[in-house]
């Protein structure tokens, strides 16, 4: 794989973000963007038998566009500064849970797992979930494995409700957990992480100690 290759070229787009710098190096993205597609396909090919949910997922399904969809006026830049895939049954805009795997110079390259802003009835029927299984939840995602490859546990700093949900008391014990809008882990790699040899097994050893976190997520739905 040229994944040094990648990360070479998403550091100089990082520092020439016009539609004209990409169309005088479009053989170089195209590139970058094979290397990228060769390691989503390697970590599928070795995540096949430990999770055959991702079965016939292919780097075509998973990966991004590098153009951004939702810029705004104020965001000067066309393209997004990583390339990425999302490892979803189904594909990567499938409403569901799953992974997430990007790469980005400068240590923000990320794995990432969960469901991020689901649809409101989608959030309504995992808040339920917790609810009525708040033990399997809370043994899920504090899981010494799940842990040891995402040490900040369950993201709390993203949007979340200010008020209890509807149909839920303020003394929940669950509460702060019931507030949360993004049901995700995550971790970065070092350059130098993404460019060691077992980068891909050490992708899918994150992947398989989140396996169940995810899978409890998509019981719900």
């Amino acid at each position: 794989m040229e994944l040094a290759f990648a990360l070479d070229f998403l550091r100089r787009l990082a520092a020439n973000n016009t539609t004209a710098w990409m169309a005088a190096y479009r053989p170089d993205y195209l590139r970058a963007r094979a290397a990228v597609a060769e390691l989503v396909q390697q970590v599928l090919n070795q995540a096949a038998l430990p999770l055959p949910e991702l079965a016939g997922l292919t780097p075509t399904q998973a990966m991004y566009r590098l153009h951004k969809n939702d810029r705004s006026q104020r965001d000067p830049e066309p393209y997004k500064r990583r390339m990425g895939a999302g490892l979803l049954p189904g594909g990567r805009h499938a409403p569901v849970a799953g992974w997430w795997l990007g790469v980005q110079p400068g240590g923000l390259s990320r794995l990432a797992a969960g469901i991020f802003q689901p649809m409101p009835a989608a959030l309504a029927t995992i808040r339920q979930e917790i609810h009525y299984n708040g033990a399997a939840f809370h043994t899920l995602r504090q899981a010494p494995e799940l842990l040891r490859h995402f040490p900040t546990g369950l993201d709390l700093s993203g949007p979340r409700l200010t008020r209890p949900p509807r149909g839920y008391a303020a003394t929940d014990p669950d509460l702060a957990w019931l507030q949360l809008k993004s049901y995700t882990v995550s971790r970065h790699f070092a350059d130098a992480e993404v460019l060691r040899p077992d980068f891909v097994a050490q992708a899918v050893a994150g992947m398989r100690a989140a396996a169940p976190l995810v899978r409890f997520l998509n019981a719900a739905l």
